[in-house]
């Protein structure tokens, strides 16, 4: 399949006018990644403050009530404020399934609906993190699939300014499959970090347990791989000009390449400072925008043309 580039949008006299529901849909899907990595930093909050058993029971905040009634300090409120995100994600979430299924693209709801269904399937893993004590690897399970639904939030927000056809690249074949290697390695990265997260000090609770790996061999681990996918990216960025690439491909290497040398001067500063919370609470949301922006670069490698009319 050959190579093509974006083509231009469709002129105000060819283009139907949209209807309420295809007004409301991007506005929605944009929230819908807002929300995603607002949950990450609220869910880092919570641990770094040490509210992580705020509420010690699950789906009750305490045996006798579903809020921090009568016993509210201030990790109860922190860990509480958290929950009520849910329901912020959740609204959000029906909000944007209930607009894709009136605007009736299969593609759209079908995304729409595994995002929503990912908000209970958060919170029933919520619940099994505060049943266990604050398992580390429960927790870092937990923020794994946070940031596969921001991954998904992307994709989603990319497929509603596309029309339904076959993707078509946009990029040789070599660089398409240097991104997905990018998007992989950047995967390891990710994972990486909530295990050298469940080997350091904040566990969340004072007596919540750590995964019992050494914290520096773990935090030089995952530098290893933050250089490799470092350089996986200076490369996308070189390739991607030297194949004139297409500027929404081109740009969103560079962003990424940005996001990346932000987040490693956070990481660096806080491992040498030992790890203050709001160096670590910015390298959390650090850790959204990285997957946000390695999914665009390689949903920029493809575009999709209009599906064909039926004989």
């Amino acid at each position: 399949m050959g190579v093509t580039h974006d083509l231009p949008p469709a002129t105000a006299e060819t283009a139907p006018e949209p209807t309420r529901a295809e007004r409301w849909l991007r506005p929605l899907a944009v929230a819908t990644l807002v929300v995603n990595v607002l949950i990450v930093v609220t869910g880092g909050v919570v641990r770094l403050t040490g509210s992580g058993l705020g509420c010690p029971t699950w789906p009750r905040c305490t045996e006798e009530s579903f809020t921090p009634h009568g016993a509210m300090t201030i990790h109860a409120a922190i860990e509480f404020g958290n929950r009520l995100v849910t329901f912020l994600i959740a609204a959000v979430a029906i909000a944007t399934f209930v607009v894709a299924w009136r605007v009736g693209r299969r593609s759209l709801t079908w995304l729409a609906a595994v995002l929503a269904l990912g908000v209970p399937a958060q919170a029933v893993i919520g619940g099994i993190t505060v049943l266990t004590d604050l398992n580390p690897w429960t927790v870092a399970f937990h923020l794994v699939v946070s940031m596969a639904m921001i991954c998904l939030a992307v994709l989603l927000l990319q497929r509603v300014g596309e029309a339904d056809g076959p993707a078509e690249p946009t990029v040789p074949e070599p660089v398409r499959w240097l991104t997905w290697l990018l998007f992989a390695v950047g995967w390891v990265v990710i994972y990486l970090g909530t295990v050298v997260t469940g080997s350091g000090p904040h566990a969340g609770d004072v007596d919540a347990p750590r995964n019992g790996l050494d914290p520096r061999a773990m935090s030089q681990l995952h530098t290893d791989f933050v250089f490799l996918v470092l350089g996986l990216t200076i490369a996308t960025v070189l390739v991607m000009r030297a194949v004139d690439a297409p500027p929404r491909a081109r740009d969103a290497a560079t962003l990424l390449l940005v996001v990346e040398l932000a987040q490693g001067t956070v990481g660096f500063v806080q491992y040498f400072t030992d790890l203050p919370v709001v160096l670590v609470a910015l390298h959390l949301l650090g850790s959204a925008l990285f997957a946000a922006a390695m999914t665009w670069v390689v949903l920029g490698t493809r575009r999709r043309t209009p599906a064909p009319l039926p004989a």
